[in-house]
């Protein structure tokens, strides 16, 4: 967390004021098409968790932000300092017939180490918590039998800890939060690196993660 919060505010320092401004593919808020389905997932530092969806073919759009805790709309220094009981999220919206949940799932499971109770990677604490946060019944059997199947296959080192809830309330983060891994690029992978995610994601799936 610490390396991450030294890249943060060297950036704000170095060009705040330009990231602020910088337009982004997704308005913070910005309704999805209405044929659109929508799947939420923390997986530790949310700049991370961006771009491996973005790449995946029939999802529209991502969206990082906030859930699981009790606050109202929670800034992101609240949620940072864990006070508030949130995590880190990525909501995705994904036109269903081109992509279905159960491959975002698949996708969600190979970016994280979801055997690490503690956090994700260098950040730690229940804000980089992992889990699978589901909206009706469909979502909530297919998150329960792909972690069931994960957890029997013999794949991962210990029994997965991925919480699987309720989604009761999704806070986008703020604007200069979205699309950080094409708003800053050179602080971003720095970022990355140095948190050991890649070094980790490889050691748990070798080279099958997205």
């Amino acid at each position: 967390m610490k390396l991450r919060l030294l890249i943060f505010a060297t950036g704000l320092a170095l060009g705040g004021l330009l990231l602020l401004g910088a337009p982004g593919p997704v308005a913070q808020g910005a309704e999805p098409p209405a044929e659109a389905a929508r799947a939420t997932f923390a997986g530790g530092c949310f700049w991370c968790m961006e771009a491996p969806f973005d790449k995946v073919p029939g999802v529209i759009s991502t969206t990082s932000g906030y859930a699981g805790g009790k606050a109202k709309d929670p800034s992101y220094k609240q949620v940072s300092a864990g006070v508030t009981g949130h995590a880190e999220v990525l909501q995705v919206a994904y036109d269903p017939g081109k992509v279905t949940y159960e491959q975002l799932l698949e996708v969600f499971w190979r970016n994280i180490d979801p055997v690490d109770g503690g956090g994700q990677f260098c950040d730690r604490g229940s804000q980089y918590r992992t889990g699978i946060f589901y909206e009706g019944a469909d979502q909530k059997a297919a998150a329960e039998a792909s972690k069931h199947r994960l957890d029997e296959s013999g794949r991962l080192p210990r029994k997965i800890v991925t919480e699987i809830t309720p989604l009761e309330a999704f806070y986008p983060a703020e604007d200069y939060h979205q699309d950080f891994y094409k708003k800053s690029p050179r602080r971003y992978t720095s970022y990355r690196a140095g948190c050991g995610r890649d070094r980790r994601l490889k050691e748990l799936w070798g080279e099958s993660q997205h």
